[in-house]
């Protein structure tokens, strides 16, 4: 008996009872779509999160608050903590890396009210430096970035996200318009670029304001001293002096506050390198371990796999006895009944497949992810089913092999 007859049996079998073999490879489906729909959206979601950290600036380091001892976590600032730099801070620094730094830029920011007419948006409001243009990757598309002199006179001058211009503006020019934050007026100076929609803290519904004005108009009234910031951007030369300078300046923030502990740091200096790492990890980490969660799926429909076959064996005792009688060998019979297991799993594999890329692009759209068309993966889940097949068809088809032909007829 050739291959292509032992297939044609093998097919005829699974047609017969058509309900009962979808039902027996939907494990192997589940967890085939589950592979391949989780691998796509978590590489996505790695190369949003990739792109995100890349375009809010280059080469930067980021020196924000650390109430909790030394390790910033994901070197990502927080916000909603004590805030315990301060713009001396900043100064100091600007100063004591004059000519070593290409830019720095403090920031302070709050959720605020914009309104222009009738419509009003809330938007998160940043007070910084000129600097910020360029170590934030903020660049205007249309009109300038606020200048040092709109710094020292506290003008009140704003540059706009993209989303806010299209939101209150439509189709006008905001340019030299004015908007009200927090029922302070301010001219429109620069509208930034699209940057797409982050999720969180999205670029086009920020607001950037001298970071003088910002205090002295729309900062909440504090203790006398140094007004605190959220955090100061540095920007490096180049990558490659990104972790010298990095050290250097915790250093300096260690100096200046007479700490040498780094457990009793209430500061933390991170680099973007650091942080998409950081991020990159956490990503990946989940990906595999949900994977792996769907990777059980796989064993439990080769469980239902061979359960199924086992009663099929019972099912067709008669009829392996008949075979057998007609001159069948054992290896026959055994290579009959494996390849059913193998075409089960190897269905399930493909229909899998199929619903894993619908599955990938409803929850792209939903999560506004973009999924990565992974091959790999794709062929490994593949591969996985059909030795899912191999594994647990091997011992109902070594069973039915061994089947004695006379008692095999003798069967009711």
């Amino acid at each position: 008996m050739n291959l292509w007859q032992v297939f044609r049996i093998a097919w005829r079998a699974i047609l017969g009872n058509p309900l009962r073999s979808v039902l027996t490879t939907l494990g192997v489906i589940i967890g085939v779509a589950a592979v391949v729909a989780l691998t796509m959206v978590g590489q996505g979601s790695t190369a949003n999160i990739t792109r995100s950290l890349q375009s809010l600036g280059t080469n930067l380091i980021t020196i924000g608050s650390n109430t909790g001892g030394r390790g910033g976590g994901f070197g990502l600032v927080r916000f909603g903590g004590p805030q315990t730099i301060t713009l001396a801070d900043a100064e100091a620094v600007q100063s004591a890396f004059a000519g070593r730094i290409v830019g720095i830029a403090p920031t302070l920011q709050s959720n605020q009210q914009v309104k222009v007419g009738a419509s009003n948006l809330n938007v998160t409001v940043i007070g910084t430096w000129p600097d910020y243009a360029s170590v934030r990757n903020a660049q205007p598309a249309s009109g300038s970035f606020f200048n040092e002199t709109d710094l020292q006179s506290r003008r009140r001058v704003a540059v706009i996200g993209y989303g806010i211009a299209q939101d209150l503006f439509g189709g006008q020019d905001p340019l030299g318009q004015r908007i009200r934050i927090a029922g302070i007026s301010f001219t429109v100076v620069g509208v930034l670029p699209d940057k797409g929609d982050s999720g969180f803290a999205s670029p086009n519904y920020q607001v950037m304001v001298p970071l003088s004005t910002y205090l002295q108009r729309l900062a909440r009234s504090s203790s006398t001293g140094q007004p605190r910031v959220n955090a100061i951007y540095v920007q490096a030369p180049d990558k490659d002096s990104l972790s010298r300078l990095q050290q250097e300046l915790t250093d300096f923030m260690a100096q200046r506050r007479k700490v040498t502990d780094p457990s009793e740091y209430d500061f933390s200096v991170q680099n973007q390198a650091d942080a998409l790492a950081s991020v990159n990890q956490v990503t990946q980490t989940m990906t595999l371990f949900l994977g792996g969660v769907a990777g059980i799926s796989l064993l439990v429909g080769g469980i239902g796999i061979m359960n199924i076959m086992l009663v099929s064996v019972t099912e067709r005792t008669r009829e392996i006895g008949i075979r057998k009688a007609l001159g069948a060998k054992p290896r026959d019979i055994l290579t009959q009944f494996l390849v059913e297991s193998v075409v089960l799993s190897v269905g399930g594999g493909i229909l899998g497949i199929l619903l894993g890329l619908a599955m990938a692009g409803s929850v792209g759209q939903l999560l506004r992810v973009t999924p990565v068309f992974d091959p790999f993966s794709m062929v490994l889940a593949f591969l996985f089913s059909v030795a899912v097949g191999v594994f647990f068809g091997f011992y109902p088809a070594s069973r039915a092999a061994r089947l004695d032909p006379v008692e095999s007829l003798r069967y009711e």
